[in-house]
């Protein structure tokens, strides 16, 4: 049973609309959860990850981009999706956590607008050796994610953005495949839990 009320939405953003899931504290600070290709924004009710980050008492948004999971395909980039996203619903700034093609669209969102970046949360990310040449421009506090056996995106990536991210830590979850958060979601959530509770004082 949840203990916070999961709202599912369609949120449109100038003529289609992105889906999303929303619990939490309407007033809290913004974390908006990514997906990666075989995933969706369900992923992370069915995660309990919504929950975790709820009882922060942050204002929590798990959203669909164009074509995955119940948001229709789009011609709109990714990142301008996002922008659309983040304006409809009244969202400055926000936390961005970003596994794998989240975890690129996460980077190059940050890069694009980063007046509207509160923290980042990369949890293994592809689009990392395109967008190297940008990392010094993040500067925001930024947590890397890794699974030990990912077989998706190097452990190399995640060094790069340790060399390449201003204000970062890299945790590593040895066993655990690329999406690392689904094989160890109590450590998952642990990290999560560490990160966005320093990003609130």
């Amino acid at each position: 049973m949840e203990l916070f009320n999961v709202t599912e939405k369609r949120v449109d953003c100038s003529g289609w609309g992105l889906h999303c899931l929303e619990c939490g504290q309407p007033e809290g600070m913004a974390a908006v959860l990514l997906h990666g290709m075989k995933f969706q924004a369900a992923t992370w009710r069915e995660l309990g990850t919504l929950e975790v980050l709820a009882e922060l008492g942050l204002r929590v948004l798990a959203v669909d981009m164009p074509g995955f999971g119940k948001s229709p395909a789009s011609t709109v980039q990714p990142v301008e999706a996002l922008v659309r996203f983040l304006d409809r619903q009244g969202v400055p700034r926000a936390v961005l956590v970003g596994p794998s093609m989240g975890g690129r669209i996460a980077l190059e969102f940050a890069i694009a607008h980063p007046d509207r970046v509160a923290g980042l949360v990369l949890a293994g990310a592809v689009g990392v050796e395109e967008n190297r040449a940008h990392l010094t421009t993040i500067t925001v506090p930024s947590l890397v994610v890794w699974g030990g056996e990912d077989q998706v995106s190097p452990l190399a990536n995640s060094e790069i953005l340790l060399n390449g991210l201003q204000n970062v830590r890299r945790e590593m979850y040895p066993g655990a495949p690329h999406p690392c958060y689904l094989a160890q979601p109590e450590r998952w959530h642990a990290s999560l839990r560490t990160f966005f509770t320093a990003l609130l004082l």
